[in-house]
């Protein structure tokens, strides 16, 4: 906030409830948004409602111990503002603008405030351009927009913020831009261990990163997310620089509004939700934006409560999106990482104007047999492989083949996992999936396409574990045997 608050008036506090805080002017009352400072500048308030001509409401951005009645309160003449400009590449803030990463304060900066209006129609652009992110599923089943909105939809524990590392790792490398990581009500110790990922990989000159953590009150959590959009826009508008915008979490954004819409006494709409979750949903949202100056490219995690993706906070998410990507807990139960779910995602992008013919062409092929599979799934439960017709056992044989292709191993998790991270390009990814659906690698087991790169490494993998193993027929999945013709160890006994 700025550093330099002009006082206009004073007031007095009458009351304290939890976050919220009315107080009595006696002069004009200070507009809606502005921020008001209490006990020596240690508590700051914003103001969100006039109540009558000497009362406002507003809720405090921190916490409110030792703030009593009667206490005086200033108003700074001010809304809450955030730091823009080349000073604050390679920092970390909080919601105040102030810098947590123990480095001297940023010099070289100005303050704007967190409450701008999107840019209007006539200075948008409507090109469409895919995204590279290096992970196959994605690129090949839900390709990204440049300068789109992406939302990874997904319950606790199935892989979001690793999902938005990784292509933190992947794209920062080759993003010419400015990266903004903006963490809203998550972990501190996640943001921690992605500072130091990036110093590490070279790539902080050109990252800022804001937090408002879960330990903070629902206002600063509620105001970091206009905060990073404020500096994001700077870096499109004043510098035109592409800004890579990741998010994490939305939810918890909407969350902290519910919390807000709670302690101002509002009537909850569905579910507990505020009546309001749309309208605060959308001016976050619409800010990030083409211009004919540059592109914000947004990816945004978002938790779905109870894996509901019907959930109030979820559907309206879904509007604002031109890519959807849902992961899916039963493909992570059964290790098939990054644990996306194909059929239930989706991106506008999928066309063949944009992505071409023989992309298009692919990927609706991929979906359309990966559903055969899982409509075929309860027959093979029931009366087992062997029931199904020849044509029904070469879907199912091309579907697992293809989900086991379409895992990869990440960077990110290295250190877990034990398997080098892979980055693969958009021709591999095609490629490997057109050679999959042609029956190339029937004859070979399905294991050796799990967790590789480009699909020739399967190639690698079961040269290698030929000579090692003298009978492949008893390392092969028993679905196999049954699929397909006589094992070699059988063939060869015969005389």
């Amino acid at each position: 906030m700025s550093r330099e608050p002009n006082a206009i008036n004073l007031g007095k506090v009458v009351s304290v409830r939890g976050s919220v805080v009315d107080i009595r002017f006696d002069e004009p009352l200070p507009p809606i948004y502005s921020l008001l400072s209490a006990d020596q500048g240690r508590i700051v308030i914003e103001v969100l409602t006039q109540l009558d001509a000497q009362r406002v409401r507003g809720i405090a951005l921190t916490p409110t111990q030792g703030l009593a009645r009667g206490m005086l309160v200033e108003n700074t003449g001010a809304p809450l503002q955030a730091p823009v400009g080349k000073g604050i590449l390679s920092r970390m803030f909080d919601v105040f603008g102030n810098a947590i990463d123990r480095e001297a304060e940023p010099t070289d900066i100005q303050w704007r405030s967190v409450h701008r209006a999107p840019p209007p129609l006539v200075r948008r652009s409507t090109r469409s351009e895919v995204f590279e992110t290096g992970i196959k599923v994605i690129d090949v089943l839900v390709p990204l927009e440049r300068g789109g909105k992406a939302g990874l939809f997904g319950g606790a524990g199935v892989g979001k913020t690793v999902l938005l590392t990784e292509m933190i790792h992947n794209m920062i490398g080759h993003q010419e831009g400015v990266s903004i990581f903006c963490g809203i009500g998550e972990r501190c110790r996640e943001g921690e261990e992605l500072y130091r990922e990036m110093k590490e990989a070279g790539v902080l000159p050109n990252m800022v990163m804001i937090f408002g953590q879960m330990n903070e009150p629902p206002g600063a959590r509620f105001r970091v997310g206009h905060a990073a959009l404020t500096m994001a826009e700077y870096f499109r508008d004043d510098e035109h620089r592409d800004v890579l915008l990741l998010i994490d979490n939305i939810f918890r954004f909407i969350q902290a509004g519910m919390e807000i819409s709670g302690l101002m006494g509002q009537m909850p709409s569905r579910l507990g939700y505020q009546p309001t979750l749309g309208t605060e949903l959308s001016g976050l949202e619409e800010r990030i934006a083409n211009t004919d100056n540059g592109a914000i490219t947004s990816i945004q995690a978002v938790y779905v409560p109870a894996d509901d993706l019907t959930d109030p906070a979820a559907a309206h998410t879904f509007s604002h999106l031109s890519a959807s990507i849902v992961l899916s807990r039963k493909r992570a139960s059964e290790g098939l990482f990054p644990a996306i779910d194909p059929l239930q995602s989706s991106s506008k992008m999928t066309t063949p104007s944009i992505v071409g013919e023989r992309h298009y062409r692919l990927a609706q092929e991929i979906r359309r047999t990966l559903a055969q599979y899982e409509q075929l799934k309860d027959i093979i439960a029931m009366l087992g492989l062997e029931q199904l017709s020849p044509q029904d056992r070469n879907v199912v044989a091309r579907a697992r083949r293809l989900e086991r292709f379409l895992t990869q191993p990440f960077f990110t998790t290295e250190q877990f996992t034990g398997l080098q991270g892979k980055l693969v390009s958009l021709k591999d990814s095609l490629d490997g999936c057109e050679r999959i659906l042609h029956d190339e690698f029937k004859d070979h087991p399905e294991s050796t396409l799990y967790m590789i790169g480009a699909v020739d490494e399967a190639k690698q993998k079961t040269k290698s574990a030929k000579p090692a193993s003298s009978a492949p027929s008893e390392t092969a999945p028993k679905t196999q045997a049954k699929t397909f013709t006589k094992p070699p160890a059988e063939a060869k006994s015969q005389p």
